[in-house]
């Protein structure tokens, strides 16, 4: 072992466990507190160790074939299953990019103290592209590098909310290692469900797989690639960890202060400390609900305005440095299954144009307080596309004809299997739940209709 060469291998990792601690994520970690208190961390760590198993195999297959995922989905499907694939993860980038740009939005809402409306916010987040094309043109350990100071950020931050509340360290490692949701109903579970679609995001697997082929490897050198893929592995390790307890500082830092308030009790400490947001929690005994605005207000009551507006800085951290990692994935998606080159700049644009449009439209003509609704449609989407990244990642690293030696032996074809299924079906109880909560019979004939060419289509990659 070289810590010198763990140090030539270190990047990749990083960018890839943005997605990890994206606004999305964020969002999940301060339900999950505020609804189950402790009780959900085991899943946090569970759905965590699953994501490092798949962000394995996209290494490992990046790293043996030279080639992303993208490019080997290209080379092994027929052209219209492989356009449907290409559409599907198009999608999941796409509702992603609209959550980090809503995360920013909120962030620089709560920064300006108000003053710049949601709708400008979104406007803002433009400059993004900018931002990343400037570091892009400097070279990949620049943006490397730029990527692990916005991630020290969020460690920063979400650590000073987590000293500012003191969580029981008990309770913590309770909920940690005892894998047990005591009187749990609906909530807890629809939350718990909520946690692994939020942490393993489809795209990401694309995006590590790609990331990988910056490092130069002899792939004619068994050894150098068995190296390389150790060296990859122990990053991953390192990168996940990090935002493994930075996601913790947030679950308990709302587990502590916030698990079985009414909004009653929010409404009286923030009248009593003259918040100008008060208005948000209505005066009854209503259990208290949060999303990315409503903590960091939540916050600003019980903590002060520094809790409050370093929190928004952790938000605006986390949504600009995903928002980066998923421009990359649909560059890497598009040039991968289209053979298309586009310019950075032209891919960007599209990409952020795609993204903002919507956006733009829900934030004029929505308020601040109200986006949770939109959150839960974006976690819904992505957890459908889901079994388009993972079962290709597996059915690949699985095939001698595409990996030689260093194809899945049967204990990872068949716990693999059975992650993926476990993960899916997951997924599909999410899907299920939220389509139920609608309550309209033309939207429960619609859904049934798609799912019956969505699982066809499953089927067939299976």
């Amino acid at each position: 072992f070289s810590f010198r060469k763990l140090w030539a291998f270190t990047g990749p990792g990083f960018l890839m466990s943005i997605a990890y601690l994206d606004p999305g994520n964020i969002e999940s970690d301060l339900q999950s507190g505020a609804v189950a208190g402790f009780k959900l961390l085991w899943v946090l760590m569970l759905a965590t160790i699953i994501g490092l198993l798949l962000q394995r195999l996209a290494a490992r297959l990046g790293v043996v074939t030279g080639l992303h995922l993208a490019e080997v989905c290209n080379r092994q499907y027929q052209k219209v299953p492989r356009i449907i694939l290409w559409l599907m993860v198009e999608l999941a980038i796409i509702g992603s990019d609209m959550q980090e740009v809503i995360g920013s939005a909120i962030a620089i809402n709560l920064l300006s103290v108000g003053k710049i409306p949601l709708w400008g916010g979104v406007l803002i987040t433009i400059a993004d592209t900018f931002v990343f094309l400037f570091l892009d043109k400097y070279g990949l350990r620049k943006l490397e590098a730029f990527f692990g100071f916005l991630i020290t950020i969020m460690a920063l931050t979400f650590g000073y909310e987590y000293i500012t509340v003191k969580p029981n360290q008990e309770k913590l490692l309770k909920g940690l290692f005892i894998p047990y949701c005591q009187n749990c109903g609906t909530r807890q579970l629809e939350q718990a469900v909520g946690i692994v679609g939020a942490v393993i995001m489809p795209h990401n697997m694309y995006l590590h797989s790609a990331l990988v082929k910056s490092r130069q490897v002899n792939r004619a050198n068994k050894k150098e690639v068995r190296e390389a893929n150790k060296y990859f592995f122990i990053e991953s390790c390192i990168a996940l960890f990090v935002s493994f307890i930075i996601n913790i500082f947030v679950v308990t830092v709302f587990a502590e202060a916030f698990f079985e308030k009414t909004n009653a009790d929010v409404n009286e400490v923030c009248v009593n400390t003259s918040s100008p947001h008060s208005s948000l929690f209505p005066n009854n005994n209503e259990t208290l609900e949060v999303d990315i605005y409503k903590g960091g207000v939540v916050l600003g009551c019980y903590f002060g305005p520094a809790a409050l507006y370093i929190w928004a800085i952790g938000i605006l951290a986390a949504g600009q440095s995903s928002t980066m990692t998923g421009t990359y994935s649909g560059q890497f998606v598009m040039e991968g299954f289209l053979n298309l080159r586009w310019s950075r700049f032209a891919r960007v644009l599209l990409t952020r144009s795609i993204a903002i449009t919507p956006t733009l439209f829900v934030a004029i003509f929505q308020d601040v307080e109200h986006l949770t609704g939109m959150n839960d449609f974006l976690n819904v989407l992505m957890s459908l596309q889901l079994p388009f990244a993972l079962i290709p990642i597996l059915t690949f690293t699985s095939l001698p004809s595409v990996m030689n030696d260093f194809a899945n032996g049967l204990f990872w074809k068949i716990s693999g299997g059975m992650l993926i299924l476990l993960i899916c079906s997951i997924n599909m109880y999410f899907v299920v739940a939220y389509v139920i909560s609608l309550n309209h019979m033309a939207l429960y004939i619609g859904a049934a209709i798609l799912s019956v060419i969505y699982l066809s289509f499953v089927a067939y990659l299976v």
